[in-house]
C-alpha cells in the first residue's frame, strides 16, 4: 500500500486514476510486482490507508524512512518539478503585401 503512495505522490494521482492505472499499465504492475491476473486495491481502499496514516501518526515517518532509503542508496529525494525553458529560434512569419 505504501507503494500506492509513492505511485501518487510522484504521478500527481487521484485514487480513481490510481487503480485505472495500475490495472492498465504493465509499468505500474511490475513496480507492484502484480501478475496480468492478479487483484489490485481499489480506490476506496487506496482513500482509507491514505486517511489512517495520518491518523497514526506514520504518514510522515514512513516518508521520512523512504527519503532515508533513497539517500543511502545514492538518490537525492527531492520534490518538484523541472521545466525547461530554453528558447528556440524560429522560422519568421512571412510579410503579405495587400
Amino acid at each position: 500500500m505504501f507503494k500506492i503512495l509513492v505511485l501518487q505522490t510522484l504521478n500527481n494521482l487521484s485514487n480513481e486514476r490510481t487503480e485505472y492505472l495500475i490495472n492498465d499499465r504493465l509499468s505500474f504492475m511490475c513496480f507492484f510486482g502484480l501478475g496480468l491476473s492478479d487483484r489490485v486495491s481499489d480506490a476506496k481502499t487506496v482513500w482509507l490507508f491514505r486517511e489512517r496514516l495520518p491518523q497514526a501518526g506514520a504518514i510522515e515517518r514512513l516518508f521520512d524512512r523512504f527519503d532515508a532509503t533513497l539517500r543511502n542508496a545514492g538518490y537525492l529525494p527531492v520534490s518538484g518539478q523541472i521545466l525547461d525553458a530554453t528558447l528556440v529560434a524560429g522560422a519568421k512569419a512571412a510579410q503579405y503585401q495587400r
